[in-house]
């Protein structure tokens, strides 16, 4: 094995797993999936380092490498209906940031977030994650016109789930 080349990768990796946490969060429900699907992004992220060129941030090319991963392995072909009454996403970033010091509101949203689709998901982390619409666009291979578009679609998409709740 390259030392060299795993040194690299933990340089970049280490200060960025935090990411993958939140996108493992984001598509599974319970500890052990969460578990299973940081290591299989983190094997992922492993085989394709030797592919990463530096044309884009290393944040970037590890969101496109862990979002493709998670979407490819934790497709559920329907969700299960939760009551969201005390939840309100008008301003989704505010909420967000409140309720990371709320653990039971904050449960809730991500239990919002889970009845998304697999795009919409990884749609709404990045807007948590105040990523630009060009680099959205980047990651998920499409305009930064049609991020915007699909972005505002999943953005209403989540009020309506939890209005109807």
């Amino acid at each position: 094995m390259n030392t060299e080349l795993e040194k690299n990768f933990v340089d970049f990796f280490k200060p960025n797993q935090r990411l993958i946490h939140k996108i493992c969060r984001i598509y599974t429900d319970n500890t052990e999936d969460h578990e299973d699907l940081f290591q299989e992004i983190t094997v992922q992220l492993w085989r394709s380092f030797p592919g990463f060129k530096g044309e884009s941030k290393f944040s970037t090319w590890m969101y496109k490498v862990a979002l493709n991963t998670a979407m490819t392995l934790f497709r559920k072909p329907q969700r299960k209906q939760w009551k969201y009454s005390d939840v309100d996403v008008s301003s989704l970033k505010m909420e967000y940031q409140a309720y990371e010091d709320d653990e039971h509101k904050l449960k809730k949203m991500y239990k919002a977030i889970h009845e998304l689709s697999d795009v919409e998901k990884a749609l709404i982390m990045m807007y948590l994650e105040d990523k630009p619409y060009k680099e959205i666009g980047e990651i998920l291979g499409i305009s930064e016109g049609n991020a915007r578009v699909k972005m505002n679609r999943a953005k209403n998409n989540l009020k309506t789930k939890i209005s109807t709740k």
